[in-house]
């Protein structure tokens, strides 16, 4: 498979120009104040489609024989991808089937149906994206269908690498350099488009490769030296839970390193959802989880860049089901040490509850939880308590209390199966 190159990006930027305009490049004041950076935000989240995916999608159609366009395409993808080519054949008139796994949130379902109208049709295949890969591939085998791939294609990644391109424009046109960019990870279409420009065109630019705690299939690539199968891929950031990184995508990236500073990070998925809520309530842009991922990477320690240097984080995708927000403040809340489960043995007796509220509760301790079945044959009985604190740093007064009140306390841990079951 041929790798693109700079020209090929400033090809597709033509390409997509005509469908899709320049994507907004923001100041981020809370950023910046937060990393001591000089902070831009580049929103992908207000393209037709609320994502990047749209870029790809349209300079591969744009490449086909008027006999793959009689012949309609096909994709497989988590909802994304799916958007940008049910917007890119509606454009066309080219019939589009595509292969939704079955995490995929309605709200992208709904979308991808919305944008495609008659031009699209949707089936739900398998758990996960890469069943969906599978079915697209074994239904254009058998229709004659080209499949649109959602990162390990040379068109799709030219594609991609037009979000890059606009950035060092606009960023040009701000008397600015690009000193570093930071950009979320999945299959890695994005970084692998973002390198190909850059490695010709500013080849000094330092990456950060933001990839999902649970879901780093660049890093374990990088390593191996080769993609790889990740044993176990946390579905929670579902437009970067891949779990295998493209082979084409892999080579790029693993090629750039020799011009271009590059560096894989893992986000923690709590950290996301931080940044999910920050960027909602602060700066008013609603990020799906793989849309802050990027974002949420420039408050890891030990990214190594300078003191006010312009750094641009990448806001892939605003495609976040409203349903999905209190599994993301739960996990916000879990992350910065304010929520916590507790099983606890209560004596089976009058007042044994309000001697715990008044004597270990502390004043800004709030019981979100509390699940208690009494059990006439015994002295004690179970109760699966959650506390929501005032400040993380309240933990210990609060076990303190406990010990001292003489109760039998066990302390859930996030990696605990019951703490999955009571925190979603």
């Amino acid at each position: 498979m041929s790798r693109p190159s700079a020209a090929d990006v400033e090809a597709a930027a033509g390409v997509v120009r005509e469908a899709v305009p320049a994507t907004p490049l923001q100041p981020a004041p809370r950023l910046s104040a937060v990393t001591g950076l000089d902070v831009w935000v580049k929103r992908e989240d207000l393209t037709p489609v609320r994502s990047y995916k749209v870029r790809g999608a349209l300079n591969v159609l744009s490449s086909l024989s008027d006999v793959q366009r009689e012949a309609g395409v096909a994709c497989a993808s988590a909802g994304n991808h799916a958007q940008g080519v049910a917007f890119a054949c509606a454009q066309a008139g080219v019939r589009a089937t595509i292969f939704l796994p079955g995490t995929t949130p309605r709200q992208k379902r709904d979308r991808v149906a919305a944008l495609g109208g008659t031009s699209v049709e949707v089936v739900i295949a398998g758990e996960s994206y890469d069943d969906s890969v599978v079915a697209a591939a074994e239904f254009a085998a058998a229709s004659g269908a080209t499949v649109i791939p959602a990162f390990d294609h040379p068109g799709v990644v030219a594609g991609q690498g037009t979000v890059t391109a606009e950035i060092l424009a606009q960023l040009g046109d701000a008397g600015r350099t690009l000193d570093g960019l930071v950009v979320p990870v999945g299959g890695a279409g994005l970084l692998a488009g973002a390198l190909t420009y850059l490695v010709e065109r500013s080849p000094a630019t330092r990456v950060v490769a933001a990839e999902p705690a649970g879901a780093a299939s660049l890093a374990v690539a990088l390593g191996a030296g080769h993609p790889v199968d990740l044993e176990h891929v946390d579905q929670f950031v579902d437009g970067a839970a891949v779990r295998r990184v493209g082979e084409l995508t892999h080579a790029i990236v693993d090629a750039a390193r020799a011009a271009v500073d590059v560096r894989t990070v893992a986000v923690p998925e709590g950290l996301i959802c931080v940044e999910m809520l920050d960027l909602y309530q602060s700066d008013g842009i609603i990020a799906e989880p793989a849309g802050a991922l990027a974002a949420a990477a420039l408050r890891l320690p030990g990214l190594d860049l300078a003191p006010g240097s312009t750094v641009v984080a990448v806001v892939s995708g605003g495609n976040n089901d409203v349903s999905r927000y209190a599994d993301v403040v739960e996990r916000a809340l879990v992350f910065e040490g304010l929520k916590h489960y507790f099983l606890v043995e209560f004596p089976q007796e009058p007042g044994a509850l309000r001697r715990f509220l008044d004597d270990v509760l502390g004043p800004d301790d709030d019981i979100t939880l509390f699940e208690y079945t009494k059990r006439n044959n015994r002295e004690t009985g179970p109760a699966l308590v959650g506390i929501e604190m005032g400040s993380a740093a309240d933990l210990d007064g609060l076990l303190g209390r406990m010990q001292d009140s003489r109760l039998k306390v066990e302390l859930v841990a996030p990696d605990s199966p019951l703490f999955g079951f009571v925190a979603g």
